[in-house]
Formats: structure tokens, C-alpha cells, sequence
């Protein structure tokens, strides 16, 4: 959805808003049993909507739903639509006045305030009270709940098509394990030339624009930016943890410095970024039978044999692994169009493609 414009919206002080904060009934979780048919016990979290459990209701003093609990010590704001428990340090703003989409739409933008707080500076009621809260107004300069329920509305529906979409291509294009009987072993020293990167400490770093690759599986390896020349390596070749991130290889499209936990490998035959991500994929599940102790060195991934498609003459079959890529990046290009535009016709047109995920080593 596109960005918000709050330029004409107005702030209200949270207590004048919500002046009933209230403090449940605590239970520690010694005093609850777990039941999946139970209701929600309320903890401090940031995630499943503050829920550690469910529990049993029978003796329970619970909580009503249509309010919006917050935790003291890790304030996150969740809306609860059902009767719920709580655990220790957690209260709730009584929203039941307001529909359950504006509610949900008012949680965002109360987890807006959270980012002040910490653990050993807790947001209790006393200090949300005198927060300020940024809403959507009415003429009338009051809180446009009706504008925050179908915002809330559009965004559900937005998201269920998407998730519709998701569902369908997951049906459609599950993992076809490739059949790789035909294919043949290649040492590493016959395809590349493996160089050992080059240690440089942040120390010495000089600022620049240069890619400086670390023993990262993020980001296609770069850490950092660097204006140190003296050890770069050409655009054109693979960069592979051999510590750290062991395995994780990236196609390295600029020039670049290779730290020393990096081996770099130069092509001996004619590569681009499809037959490459099509030997990354395998180059990493390779590199998963390394480990810190026993790590990936140069002389060791010289020696290493790599299992590939073949042509009849027995070198390695660089057209197939392109065209296979090809495919690859037809089929999420299709992906993403079918999940930002969920109509019939799209998802019709992602049915045209069909692969198998690289998800191989043993014959």
C-alpha cells in the first residue's frame, strides 16, 4: 500500500484519549495449565501477539477482549479480540468503544511510541498517559476511527489476496528434486583457480566505494565499503565463505577486496551471473560438510569435487545450468507479479513455468 500522508493529522495526548488504563489480575505460570482449547495468557513479548500459551479458563479471573494489552517492560501493543489472562507487568488500554479494524489500525500506531522505552525504562501507564499519538482527524478534530476501519479493512483484504496468491504458487510450483544420475564430478582445480582473500582490519580500512567481501551470508558478502586497492579481485568471479558463513558463495558482479575467511574463485571457462547462481547453490551444500574446526582452505577446495550436468563429451554442461537459471528467473519474476497482482489471469501465466529447486549433491 502507498505511503500515508499525515500532514494534516493531529495529535492527542493518550490519557485524554484512553484515561482507562487498567492493570489485570497477574498470574504467574505456575498458576495456569496449558490447554490448546484454552484462552490467551498475555506475557511480555513482541511476538504472536503477546501470546506465550493458552490455558485453561476454570478459575480464572480473565481480561475482556476488544482492548489493547501492552507490556510494561517490553512495551509492543496488541489487540486481543477474545477474553485473555495475564502474566506479570502487562496492562490494557480499554478500547471497546472503538470497532476491532480501528483498533488494530490504532495498535500500529501505538507501537510508534515504543521505540523510547527499554527494559530498565519500562512504559507504565503513568508515562503512556502523557504520550502524544499521531491520527487521522476529522473535521470535527476528532479521531477518525471511521478512516482507520477501512483502511484496516482494505489492508485484510489486500492481504488475504495475497496470501491466496502465495497458497496457489506453493501448490503449483512445489520443489521437483533434479535427477542428477547423468551428471559427473569435477575437481574444483579443474574448473577455477582458487585464491585466498586478504586480511584487512577496520584499523586500516580507507573510505571509498570499493565492495569489501566478509564471511557474511547476507547482502552477496559485502560488509563494508572500501578505498584500499592493493588486493582487488575483478567483477566476473565467485566469492565463498570458507569460515565463518562456510559455503555461502556470491557472484560478484563489481570489483572487490576479499577478506582472508573468503576463497575467491576465477573462472577457467566463460561464466555468467545464471551459470554462476547455479554453482552457488551447489557450492554451498558442498561447503556444509565444513565446519569451524575443519575449515574450507584454499588447498582443500582445490582438491574438493564438485557434482554438475555433463554433456556426452564429459565437461560440464554450462549451457544447461544457464538455461535452467533462465527458467528460474522467469518463474519468480511470475512469482512476484502473480503476489502484487493476485487476478486469475496472472496466476494462470505462472502455471506455464515449472522447475525443480537446485537441491542436490549426492548422486
Amino acid at each position: 500500500m502507498k505511503r500515508i500522508d499525515t500532514s494534516k493529522w493531529t495529535e492527542f495526548i493518550v490519557g485524554k484519549l484512553f484515561p482507562n488504563i487498567v492493570k489485570p489480575h497477574v498470574y504467574h505460570s505456575r498458576e495456569v495449565k496449558e490447554s490448546i482449547d484454552g484462552i490467551p495468557y498475555i506475557v511480555r513479548s513482541k511476538y504472536n501477539n503477546g501470546i506465550k500459551c493458552r490455558v485453561k479458563a476454570t478459575g480464572i479471573i480473565t481480561s475482556p477482549k476488544g482492548v489493547i494489552s501492552f507490556g510494561a517492560e517490553n512495551a509492543s501493543f496488541f489487540y486481543q479480540n477474545e477474553e485473555w489472562c495475564s502474566g506479570r507487568d502487562i496492562y490494557y488500554i480499554d478500547t471497546q468503544d472503538i470497532s476491532d479494524y480501528a483498533c488494530m489500525y490504532l495498535t500500529a500506531c501505538l507501537n510508534r511510541i515504543t521505540d523510547k522505552y527499554s527494559y530498565n525504562y519500562g512504559l507504565f501507564p503513568d508515562l503512556l498517559k502523557k504520550e502524544k499519538l499521531l491520527l487521522p482527524t476529522t473535521p470535527s478534530g476528532d479521531p477518525d476511527w471511521e478512516y482507520m476501519e477501512n483502511y484496516m479493512r482494505k489492508y485484510e483484504q489486500q492481504t488475504n489476496a495475497s496470501i491466496t496468491a502465495l497458497k496457489h504458487l506453493a501448490d503449483t510450483h512445489k520443489s521437483k528434486r533434479i535427477d542428477t544420475s547423468a551428471w559427473q564430478e569435477f575437481l574444483f582445480d579443474d574448473i577455477f583457480d582458487v585464491i585466498k582473500g586478504t586480511r584487512l582490519t577496520k584499523a586500516n580500512m580507507k573510505k571509498g566505494d570499493i565492495n569489501y567481501i566478509g564471511a557474511t551470508a547476507f547482502n552477496n558478502g559485502v560488509t563494508a565499503k572500501i578505498g584500499n586497492d592493493e588486493h582487488i579481485h575483478p567483477a566476473g568471479t565467485l566469492s565463498v565463505c570458507y569460515n565463518g558463513s562456510i559455503g555461502q558463495t556470491f557472484y560478484q558482479t563489481d570489483p572487490y577486496w576479499a577478506t582472508d575467511d573468503v576463497n575467491v574463485l576465477y573462472p577457467k571457462f566463460e561464466i555468467n551471473q545464471y551459470i554462476a547462481q547455479f554453482l552457488a547453490s551447489i557450492i554451498y551444500q558442498i561447503g556444509q560438510k565444513f565446519d569451524y574446526k575443519d575449515k574450507w582452505t584454499a588447498e582443500k577446495m582445490k582438491k574438493t569435487k564438485i557434482l554438475l550436468p555433463a554433456t556426452q563429451e564429459g565437461t560440464p554442461n554450462w549451457n544447461l545450468m544457464e538455461q535452467y537459471m533462465r527458467q528460474v528467473e522467469l518463474q519468480v519474476k511470475n512469482s512476484i507479479i502473480a503476489l502484487t497482482t493476485p487476478t486469475p489471469q496472472v496466476q494462470q501465466q505462472t502455471n506455464l513455468v515449472n522447475y525443480g529447486t537446485v537441491n542436490i549433491y549426492e548422486k
